[in-house]
Parts: C-alpha cells; sequence; structure tokens
C-alpha cells in the first residue's frame, strides 16, 4: 500500500512539472529548428520545412521538406536532434547560456548537428572552430546542468 501511495505521488510531481523539452529548447511556437527540417542538414544544406509534414518527438515538434527526410527522422530522431536543444553551441560551451542562432550557420560534428548564432557580422561558428574541442566538452557539461 505504501508503494502504491508514493507512486502516486512521484507521478503527480512528474505529471505538474513543464516538460523539460518544451521549457528549454529553442522552440518557436513549439517548432524547432526554427521550421528547418533537421535531415536537410546532415544532406549538407538546411532547406525550410512544410507545416504539412510534421513530426512530434518527445514533446518538440519538427517540419520536413519531404515525407522522406519526416521518414528518416522517425527511424532515428536522436540522431536528427540538435545538440543543446538547438541553441547557439559556441555560447553554450562558453557561458552556459542559451543563445538565438541563426539556422543556416551550422557544423555536423560526429554526426550531430550544432547551430551557431551569426548576426552582426559575428558568426560564432568561426570561433568555436579555433577551441572546439574545449568548448564542446564545455557545452556539454552546461547543457547538462539545465536539462537535469
Amino acid at each position: 500500500m505504501i508503494r502504491i501511495i508514493v507512486l502516486l505521488l512521484i507521478s503527480a510531481v512528474a505529471y505538474g512539472q513543464p516538460n523539460v523539452r518544451v521549457t528549454h529548447y529553442n522552440l518557436k511556437k513549439g517548432i524547432a529548428l526554427q521550421g528547418y527540417d533537421p535531415v536537410s542538414y546532415f544532406d549538407g544544406k538546411p532547406v525550410e520545412g512544410s507545416d504539412k509534414i510534421k513530426v512530434e518527438y518527445k514533446s518538440v515538434t519538427y517540419l520536413f521538406a519531404t515525407a522522406g527526410n519526416a521518414t528518416r527522422f522517425k527511424q532515428t530522431p536522436d540522431k536528427f536532434e540538435p545538440a543543446y536543444g538547438g541553441w547557439c553551441a559556441y555560447a553554450m560551451g562558453e557561458s552556459g547560456e542559451k543563445v538565438k542562432v541563426d539556422p543556416e550557420t551550422f557544423k555536423i560534428l560526429n554526426g550531430k548537428l550544432y547551430l551557431f548564432y551569426n548576426f552582426w557580422g559575428n558568426n560564432t561558428l568561426t570561433d568555436w572552430n579555433k577551441n572546439e574541442t574545449p568548448l564542446k566538452s564545455k557545452g556539454d557539461q552546461n547543457w547538462k546542468k539545465i536539462v537535469e
């Protein structure tokens, strides 16, 4: 009986908390990657998705340019999701801040998508490339602190 009560209390607490992904991911009206097709990055050029081809994965909605890309995503969604919830990889590594990105400024590193701020003559991908290994390590640590 006590186990059931404990499980019910844990469920109630978990249910009452907002989804960490929805709270901390870089979403605009619930859409990730500013509407860009996550699979298209891995084909070499980001393409905007269509609001007619959507996939929701763990409370985050992604748009796709083609039904084929949506199918590829569904097969291995973790492969295509952006690092750090879609926030600027350089900022996450440098300071742990969630900074907006230019969805067309990106890098695929070890099979993972990283996005970068690129506005007003400041392309953080350039800075990332100069110091990638420690920035990635620190970014991984900082992101873990945010989503745990």
